[in-house]
């Protein structure tokens, strides 16, 4: 998450007409603690009995978590572009972000 918060500004266009949301089955005082002390610009949701994640495919019954899945929805609600899962570590990645982002985004 460190990676979002450190390219915020030109991946997200310091949220301008973007919106960027976690959604993690941890709780949610949890969740507030660790984005407050990490400096993060953007909002968490705790989806904390997995049904988002369900919803969207990223649930991962197995382990009770959801996986590293980002999806990219348009202004429309419709998803126009799914990293399955997302790498972080993948410099390439924020830039196939950044262009799906644009790609909906004017």
């Amino acid at each position: 998450m460190d990676a979002y918060r450190d390219q915020y500004a030109t991946v997200f266009r310091n949220g301008q007409r973007v919106a960027l949301l976690g959604i993690s089955v941890d709780p949610a005082p949890e969740l507030a603690s660790w984005a407050r002390d990490r400096g993060y610009q953007f909002r968490f949701l705790s989806d904390s009995g997995g049904a988002v994640g369900r919803l969207y495919g990223a649930y991962e019954e197995k382990y009770r978590m959801d996986n590293r899945t980002l999806y990219v929805v348009g202004p429309d609600g419709r998803v126009t572009h799914v990293a399955a899962p997302f790498r972080e570590i993948d410099p390439l990645a924020y830039e196939n972000l950044k262009a799906a982002i644009d790609r909906v985004t004017p």
